[in-house]
């Protein structure tokens, strides 16, 4: 049996079930990181929308006054805030700072993004 993939195998990346929590951070962190390098393509794109003019940057002001843009915000914020969190335990585990503690600390780090992240979301939806 050789080591390569198997195509029929693709479905069961998807199942949750027997993966550790280590397997859950990573996960998150690339597809975290994924939308992140997603979010900064559409940045440079809207940049360059805003050089073209007065007439660019009135549509664009109109565009983000939409409270589906404002969802979008949040979920980069919670992206961002996940990501450097995670990315914080996965460096001190690199250096040997908390291995013994990588469960409570991936549990510790995502509950402070929680935190963090509703009150992100308390502040902007409840400015008017």
């Amino acid at each position: 049996m050789s080591n390569q993939p198997q195509s029929a195998n693709w479905p069961r990346w998807f199942d949750p079930r027997s993966r550790s929590l280590g397997t859950f951070g990573f996960i998150l962190n690339r597809v975290t990181a994924l939308g992140l390098t997603l979010y900064l393509l559409m940045h440079l794109i809207a940049l360059g929308q805003l050089a073209k003019g007065a007439d660019a940057y009135d549509g664009f002001i109109a565009l983000v006054k939409n409270p589906l843009f404002k969802l979008g915000e949040l979920l980069v914020i919670a992206a961002g805030v996940i990501h450097g969190l995670n990315g914080i335990r996965i460096a001190l585990n690199s250096f040997g700072v908390g291995v013994r503690y990588q469960k409570s600390t991936f549990i510790v780090l995502m509950a402070v993004a929680v935190l963090v992240i509703a009150f992100f979301a308390f502040k902007m939806f409840s400015e008017g």
